[in-house]
């Protein structure tokens, strides 16, 4: 389906939103005090994330291809998979999309919001805080699940895959997810997604929450970098694999 750049920019806009929405609001969901799922673990986070994404994809996927991030965005231009014009109208529909879903978890979870004591707790519903903090390392993490996350994604470009578990739509995108936050999310949350962490940690410094701790603009550089460098190494080789 050809569509204009608005309608583009719109439908990645939304995609974007409700993935955010249902990701953070999983992370709400399992943090704050008082919410029926507190305490639930980080296999409820890592699926709801997976399932989140799918949900993006489907709304999107028509009509942009559903990147919901401009690491993937990145990566995909520099591989040739993407034009580079679109670029910037995606990048920038994706990061108001995010602080759109973080500003709609908000909402949901006020009353949560404000039975929890705990400013990191409430941080780490919006944004991600590395487990150990090591900047180098931490986004050294970033890089390499990022890495995997666009390779991967390139990889269903191939011939082969095409035919084969990619035309299964959002299906392998949401078990990538699944899969990166149970193995490779443990350090740092697994951003991956500067929309995902930059544009809700901007919510979360906006929004008059109680009992708010600062939003770590220390750490804030790390979940940005550390994917945007990983996307170019994963469109840097994938321009290469494409072509063999």
């Amino acid at each position: 389906m050809e569509c204009s750049v608005l309608t583009k920019f719109v439908f990645e806009l939304i995609g974007t939103m409700v993935m955010i929405l249902m990701g953070d609001g999983v992370c709400a969901c399992v943090t704050l005090n008082k919410s029926k799922g507190q305490n639930s673990g980080w296999v409820v986070i890592t699926l709801a994330w997976g399932l989140a994404v799918m949900c993006g994809v489907l709304i999107a996927g028509p009509y942009t291809g559903a990147h919901l991030n401009p690491a993937v965005t990145l990566g995909l231009a520099i591989a040739g998979l993407f034009p580079w014009n679109l670029v910037a109208p995606y990048v920038v529909a994706q990061m108001l999309g995010g602080a759109l879903g973080a500003v709609m978890v908000w909402a949901v979870y006020k009353d949560h919001y404000d039975a929890t004591p705990d400013g990191d707790a409430k941080l780490g519903t919006f944004c991600t805080i590395p487990a150990i903090r090591n900047y180098g390392r931490n986004c050294f993490v970033e890089m390499v699940a990022t890495l995997v996350l666009v390779g991967i994604i390139i990889g269903f470009s191939t011939a082969g895959n095409k035919a084969g578990l990619a035309a299964l739509g959002p299906i392998p995108v949401t078990l990538l997810i699944v899969a990166l936050g149970m193995s490779l999310g443990g350090p740092t949350g697994y951003a991956m997604n500067p929309a995902r962490d930059l544009s809700p940690r901007i919510v979360h410094a906006l929004l008059p929450l109680k009992n708010k701790r600062d939003s770590d603009w220390a750490y804030a550089w790390v979940p940005v970098v550390g994917p945007l460098l990983g996307a170019a190494i994963a469109g840097a080789l994938g321009l290469i694999w494409l072509a063999i």
